[in-house]
């Protein structure tokens, strides 16, 4: 059974394949339109920003991520890596013994013994590499049309950074400070919230624990009608792939879980006119309505929430599945203690992924 994982969008196609201690690891990309090709200066950049060993928040591991890209055989465009610092030896002792909120269990009752769980196997944060590569081609490309994506963290370890929000529905002053946050060592708009969060990252890790956190996206420039109504639902297909990040467990557009709290006159957005156009007022949709983009200047804005990293280094309970008995676990290795600050660009390679495919399929 394969453990090569596809995504099949409108235009679109993504093979994503290898696992965290594998020789390589990468992506084939299919469907993108003749000329479209890889700006390798531009993908080094994003991935840069999801790199590991870089500062005291993320896994010591070290890799270089330099993306080589090919073409198949079959016309497919191909980018990988080479792995250059694996350590499987780090998790000989825990091999029959599933790590909790991991998918060792999982993976081996599905894969069996082809689910390495070295590292996390395909399972493996490791594995947003490939997602990277592929969304920096969707991230120029969108950038060449006046779309832009851009993340932050909005909320870790309890202390919240400014937010779109906190704002008016197409605030420059906040799309600016928020396209700025890509090129700060740490994702938050406001540096003193990002200092605050690293300390509440450093206290966990202290603790020999870690953090859970939330991160917000805004796509701005988004044309209107792009989506559809059911299965075509713009909100669907992002959440589809920003769901395919591990560690991901919730996500929201707009007012998202808040709308349950309000009125329908609180949670409406009334339409005016401005500089000619159609727009909203408030934007509790979060840019969508019926599951296509409302545009008229609106941004698509969405959340996503991030689980705490599985892996820490206290003592937790698990079964021995040679043995068929309780027993305690031990986590060695290197391990981010919250995987959010990384994930950011990943957020805005998936989504931007999904707009694409999207566009894509409008243009055909």
């Amino acid at each position: 059974m394969s453990m090569d994982s596809t995504f099949r969008g409108e235009s679109l196609e993504l093979t994503i394949y290898g696992q965290s201690h594998s020789p390589t690891i990468g992506v084939y990309i299919k469907g993108l339109p003749e000329g479209v090709t890889p700006d390798p200066e531009f993908t080094a950049k994003l991935m840069g920003r999801r790199a590991p060993g870089n500062n005291a928040w993320s896994t010591p591991r070290k890799e270089k991520d330099a993306v080589i890209f090919e073409y198949a055989e079959d016309g497919a465009l191909h980018g990988y890596i080479v792995n250059t610092n694996t350590k499987p030896k780090d998790y000989a002792s825990i091999m029959n013994k599933p790590r909790p909120g991991h998918a060792d269990y999982t993976g081996k009752i599905k894969y069996k013994d082809e689910a390495a769980q070295s590292g996390g196997g395909i399972f493996s944060g490791r594995m947003t590499a490939p997602m990277c590569i592929a969304g920096s081609i969707a991230l120029n490309e969108l950038n060449k049309m006046g779309v832009s994506v851009h993340a932050h963290l909005k909320k870790c370890g309890g202390v919240l950074d400014d937010s779109y929000y906190d704002h008016a529905v197409n605030d420059i002053s906040f799309k600016e400070a928020l396209a700025a946050s890509g090129g700060k060592e740490f994702p938050a708009v406001s540096d003193e919230a990002g200092e605050l969060m690293k300390a509440e990252i450093e206290k966990a890790r202290m603790d020999c624990d870690s953090v859970g956190a939330v991160v917000e996206c805004v796509i701005y420039g988004l044309p209107a009608g792009l989506g559809g109504p059911i299965f075509d639902g713009l909100e669907g297909k992002i959440a589809r792939l920003i769901y395919s990040i591990p560690a991901v467990k919730g996500v929201e557009f707009g007012a998202g879980f808040g709308a349950a709290d309000l009125r329908g006159s609180e949670n409406n957005d009334p339409f005016v006119m401005e500089d000619g156009q159609v727009t909203l007022k408030t934007n509790n949709c979060g840019g969508i309505l019926g599951g296509i983009s409302v545009g008229g200047g609106v941004p698509l804005v969405f959340d996503c929430a991030f689980k705490p990293t599985p892996s820490i280094s206290k003592t937790q309970e698990t079964v021995d599945l040679t043995t068929g008995t309780n027993t305690v676990i031990n986590i060695e290795g290197r391990h981010d203690p919250c995987v959010a600050p990384r994930a950011v660009p990943v957020v805005e390679a998936a989504a931007a992924l999904a707009v694409y495919d999207e566009i894509l399929k409008e243009r055909a």
